[in-house]
């Protein structure tokens, strides 16, 4: 509201005789001492012509979620800067907020930012929190007109490259295409598809290749729009979001959402009832985030055999545990390769030292890289505050009470736990503590 005055060029005394309000209540409201009333935020956007979304500035930055997972950089740690500390930080100065987030990103991550495209993509996800609604529209318009024409969407895909692109699905034998899922061939007006791909992958490279033939503009308009530099950074995220779109295509919003709501997230159902892999759901289960429409904050993640994550999408979840490069040995995504076809749910409690304690319901599967039975194998998993996972198909049968919890960290180097027999490296910044005389369970004892 200061901003708005200052760039108005008003007085207190003004602006509030315009907004029919008095100046001392005026006042109270830029020094954030008072919210701002919905009367009084009518009148804004009537008299100033005023974009209410602006005021959320905190949204660029992830909000109070986003401003934690920075503070609770290692470099941070000795300050013990608590949530509360943060919200008061946002709401009194928005824009120092802002801007320590911008230095932070700039200084912490230059190198990252400059060099990684993984990373680059990734933090322009965030800033979305992998919520394109535009996308989604325009695939649930087109989702619905396949669903009028043919009653399996797979066919309807197929058909739809057929009458509007003049382009055939031909699936080929793996020694065909021994290094390839998925090849345009425009001489022979062919998409040409492995046979290795499971259905629901098949439907889902076809969906993808209409998201490129088709919303190749509105993809380029996103990226264009971006923070990304690199060429790479780029088209790493230029697929995120033809991959977004095919999967919004599989998985029309409504639709979807209404079928989550109404079987508690139930996710063999789901995968049924929609055709999908277990991956496609958890991806499409971290996008549901439409204004006045709004699914549950999931996160997302995959991991291979070492522990190293190939895919995490935050959404709008809030969480720390994808932040470290490392995952915790303690969490059951390791214990879902040998539990092949098994899904494995696990509550975990996680102490992030400084931004608080996480409690979560977590959900992981072993999944087979591209969708095709081949050797390449990781595990996805979901989660979700357990606070909110009440109502899920797959929390029946689990304590949701912290104290009954699993206790993980967000890999060693970040974890202060200091009884863990799983431990393989000590906490940065941690002060070693060597005795002669005495050898503790685990490998480091240490100080905070």
């Amino acid at each position: 509201m200061r901003r708005l005055r200052k760039r108005e060029g008003l007085t207190q005394a003004a602006m509030a005789e315009r907004l029919s309000i008095s100046a001392s209540y005026l006042n109270l409201i830029e020094r954030n001492q008072r919210p701002l009333s919905a009367r009084v935020m009518v009148q804004v956007v009537d008299v100033f012509d005023f974009d209410p979304r602006s005021l959320r500035e905190d949204e660029t930055i992830g909000g109070v979620d986003g401003l934690m997972r920075r503070l609770a950089d290692k470099r941070f740690s000795d300050f013990g800067i608590d949530r509360e500390e943060a919200v008061e930080f946002l709401g009194a100065a928005p824009q120092i907020a802002a801007a320590f987030a911008r230095l932070f990103d700039t200084a912490g991550k230059a190198v990252a930012r400059e060099e990684d495209p993984l990373v680059q993509s990734r933090i322009e996800i965030e800033r979305w929190r992998n919520h394109f609604g535009d996308l989604d529209e325009k695939a649930e318009l087109i989702a619905d007109d396949l669903r009028l024409s043919h009653g399996d969407l797979g066919v309807a895909l197929a058909e739809r490259l057929r009458e509007k692109h003049q382009l055939a699905v031909r699936i080929l034998p793996r020694d065909v295409m021994p290094d390839a899922v998925r090849r345009l061939d425009l001489h022979a007006r062919q998409l040409q598809l492995s046979e290795m791909l499971s259905p629901a992958s098949r439907n889902f490279q076809i969906a993808m290749q209409v998201a490129l033939l088709e919303e190749q503009d509105a993809i380029s308009g996103i990226v264009g729009g971006s923070r990304l530099t690199s060429v790479a950074g780029r088209k790493l995220f230029e697929r995120h979001l033809a991959s977004y779109f095919a999967a919004a295509l599989l998985l029309p919003y409504g639709r979807f959402l209404r079928a989550c709501e109404s079987t508690g997230y139930d996710l063999p159902i789901l995968q049924r009832r929609f055709g999908a892999s277990f991956e496609q759901l958890a991806h499409r289960l971290t996008t549901l985030q439409r204004v006045g429409q709004r699914g549950l904050p999931f996160f997302m993640a995959r991991i291979d055999r070492a522990g190293q994550f190939s895919k995490r999408f935050a959404g709008a979840s809030g969480t720390l545990l994808l932040e470290d490069e490392a995952s915790c040995p303690l969490w059951i995504v390791h214990q879902a390769f040998e539990r092949a076809g098994q899904i494995c749910v696990q509550p975990v409690s996680v102490d992030t030292r400084g931004a608080g304690k996480g409690h979560w319901l977590t959900i992981a599967r072993a999944v087979d890289g591209s969708g095709t039975a081949g050797d390449a194998r990781f595990a996805v998993i979901l989660g979700l505050e357990a606070k909110l996972a009440g109502q899920l198909a797959q929390a029946r049968g689990f304590s949701l009470r912290e104290e009954d919890a699993q206790l993980i960290g967000i890999g060693c180097r970040q974890c202060f736990r200091a009884d863990c027999r799983q431990r393989s490296l000590p906490p940065a910044g941690a002060t070693l503590d060597f005795q002669n005389t005495e050898r503790g369970l685990t490998p480091f004892s240490f100080g905070r």
